[in-house]
């Protein structure tokens, strides 16, 4: 235990959602949702004529508090007032809509290694798969990156008993927590896991960056599947387990090392790169795609996967067997497992899952799993002086705000140079006076540029409280920030931001 202890705690300071899935017979589970595909929430002047709801102001003061009380900040230390890391610091936050929040977020450096990780995770069906990946992915990646010498002398000291090296140095904020009793049984896991790895490879040999990522992603979402199926001793692990395999999570991860920008991503969460062009402005370089009937590619793929019998079935309204959004994802054993093989983990499961309708749901059109992958994309980008930011986002944001505006926004805060453009009215009409009232509104929120310290804070703070014309309004914000738990969910979903701001000067010195 001490061994596991030293190396998972060096710490520094969709069962479906709505928006994922769509249950015709266990409503009682999830909250009120459409079967679209498309942005959940009504018209805000639909919410705003509503009767059905009390309403209340939040003081600037009190919508600040909530904006930050998950943010977290970090800065790359200096070496002789140098920082020689091609990444600056970072910027985090979320803002719930869930209760609890779905989403998880994970940052580290590798201490074994060179680089740092980024990840975004987005749960569905409950927190336990989300809060899984964000305590185990970054150790499997790690660990797939070792040198074979390196986890030799891993394995050695466990068998001798001696402290084990740290493998990652976390950066988390207070709320991010670690499961401490599942601790054990991840680590027998992840031991295995350099096992094999340590046999597949060859002294002096240096693992391949996305590889790594690859064969962490689809391990993972192995031994989830199978500690499941194995259960536990112990009816509390035994009944967590079962929980992380039958809820879900999309996950989006960034590793950096020096120059080189690895970006894996398996569902809906998103990567985009702001770039800063010669007029000072910022363009939006996408490095992920989404997984969902939106990129015929992966429609494409589900449907040459199964008999030509189930070409009108595997994705029905836009959906995954017309039920999950996301067509790539960890856990969800429901697409994942035979119909035989879950009944029998069920049956001998704990009693909280016996009466559990949705865990005993079967997909309609069930014919031939598995019809869910946690296999990710996996892109290379070399980065350059220009390359100024990285934003990872869950979907929640991007159903919010088109990835132009996302990298305008975080561009003008990071610079403080402001681009003017002719103030969008976006097809209404306007008179004189609304007009002026437009370009002062422009004017002050310029002059608040630096209300937020922190890049993720101010990005949500444009996702949730901006109106028609694209200017930060006060009174829209404080009503989204107090819609009651029963509504919140209706308008917008969980919003996870990580933004990693690069050093050029240290990315172009690396190029000559």
């Amino acid at each position: 235990m001490a061994a596991t202890s030293q190396l998972f705690q060096v710490v520094r300071g969709r069962f479906w959602a709505p928006s994922k899935f769509l249950c015709q017979t266990c409503c009682q589970f999830h909250h009120p949702c459409d079967a679209t595909s498309g942005p959940r929430r009504p018209t805000w002047r639909g919410y705003r004529t509503s009767q059905a709801w009390h309403t209340y102001y939040l003081t600037p003061p009190q919508v600040n508090s909530i904006l930050k009380a998950n943010e977290y900040s970090f800065k790359v230390p200096e070496f002789d007032g140098k920082n020689l890391s091609s990444v600056m610091g970072f910027d985090s936050n979320q803002l719930p809509a869930n209760a609890p929040i779905e989403d998880r977020r994970s940052a580290a450096t590798c201490l074994q290694t060179r680089g740092m990780l980024f990840g975004v995770f987005d749960g569905h069906a409950g927190c336990a798969c989300a809060q899984a990946l964000s305590e185990r992915l970054f150790y499997y990646t790690a660990v797939a990156m070792l040198q074979h010498e390196t986890l030799a002398e891993l394995e050695n000291a466990v068998e001798v008993g001696r402290p084990l090296q740290p493998v990652l140095q976390w950066h988390k904020h207070p709320n991010d927590y670690f499961s401490r009793e599942a601790s054990r049984l991840y680590f027998s896991s992840l031991r295995t896991y350099w096992q094999e790895l340590l046999d597949l490879s060859m002294p002096g040999e240096s693992p391949d960056t996305a590889e790594a990522l690859l064969s962490a992603f689809k391990r993972l979402d192995s031994d989830m599947s199978l500690e499941a199926q194995v259960g536990d001793p112990n009816s509390f692990l035994h009944y967590w387990v079962l929980r992380v395999a039958f809820s879900g999570a999309t996950a989006c991860v960034a590793h950096v090392d020096g120059a080189e920008l690895h970006v894996a991503n398996t569902g809906d969460c998103r990567a985009v790169l702001g770039v800063q062009e010669p007029d000072g402005s910022f363009s939006a370089l996408t490095l992920s795609d989404d997984h969902n009937a939106q990129n015929e590619s992966e429609v494409r793929r589900l449907r040459a996967e199964h008999p030509p019998s189930e070409a009108r079935t595997v994705v029905k309204q836009d959906r995954l067997l017309g039920l999950l959004m996301p067509f790539r994802a960890f856990g969800d054993v429901k697409f994942k497992w035979s119909i035989d093989l879950q009944r029998r983990v069920l049956e001998s499961g704990p009693d909280q899952l016996h009466n559990n309708e949705h865990a005993k749901f079967v997909p309609p059109n069930f014919h031939t799993p598995p019809y869910l992958t946690a296999e990710p994309e996996v892109r290379r980008h070399h980065l350059r002086p220009q390359d100024r930011f990285l934003v990872l986002a869950s979907d929640g944001l991007w159903e919010t705000l088109h990835r132009q505006e996302v990298v305008r926004i975080v561009g003008e805060h990071l610079t403080g140079v402001h681009q003017q453009q002719p103030v969008s009215v976006g097809g209404y009409r306007v008179t004189l006076g609304q007009m002026q009232g437009l370009l002062q509104e422009r004017k002050a929120r310029i002059s608040s540029t630096f209300e937020d310290l922190n890049a993720a804070t101010h990005l949500i703070r444009h996702a949730v409280g901006s109106n028609e014309f694209g200017a930060v309004d006060h009174e829209r914000l404080s009503k989204m920030l107090s819609l009651p738990e029963e509504l919140a969910r209706m308008y917008r979903d969980d919003i996870t931001v990580i933004i990693v701001q690069f050093n050029p000067h240290v990315i172009g010195a690396q190029q000559t």
